[in-house]
């Protein structure tokens, strides 16, 4: 059986569209996004910062950074999870979102938990 890292931090999102905070006429697309984030190390973790980077389909390109998240710098220690949702607004149907998580292991070493690009889409605009 192998040892699980030391750091390590896994982050998943699930999206969804808000059609009724949303105004297509005035290119004003609202999206909402639920992000479990889990300590699967064998040490505990604050999340301390994010790190955001947003892009729609114009390829226009914006930054959010920051201290936690909605408000919380959560504690994980080993196999808990955290959940939160929060929320963006783009100027097209489609666009996507990735970044980091600044975390500070409990012996003060610092490590990014990354977040994989992740699509925020009008629902059947894709298929």
């Amino acid at each position: 059986m192998q040892d699980k890292p030391k750091y390590a931090f896994s982050v998943s999102v699930k999206t969804a569209y808000l059609q009724n905070q949303s105004s297509p006429e005035e290119n004003q697309y609202a999206f909402s996004y639920t992000v479990t984030i889990s300590n699967i190390g064998g040490m505990a973790g604050q999340l301390i910062s994010r790190h955001w980077i947003i892009t729609d389909a114009n390829n226009h390109v914006e930054e959010v950074k920051g201290l936690g998240v909605v408000g919380a710098q959560p504690l994980l220690f080993p196999e808990q999870q955290y959940e939160y949702t929060s929320g963006t607004l783009l100027e097209t149907p489609i666009g996507s979102m990735r970044g980091t998580y600044k975390i500070v292991a409990e012996d003060g070493t610092l490590f990014d938990a990354v977040i994989e690009s992740f699509t925020l889409a009008v629902p059947k605009l894709l298929n």
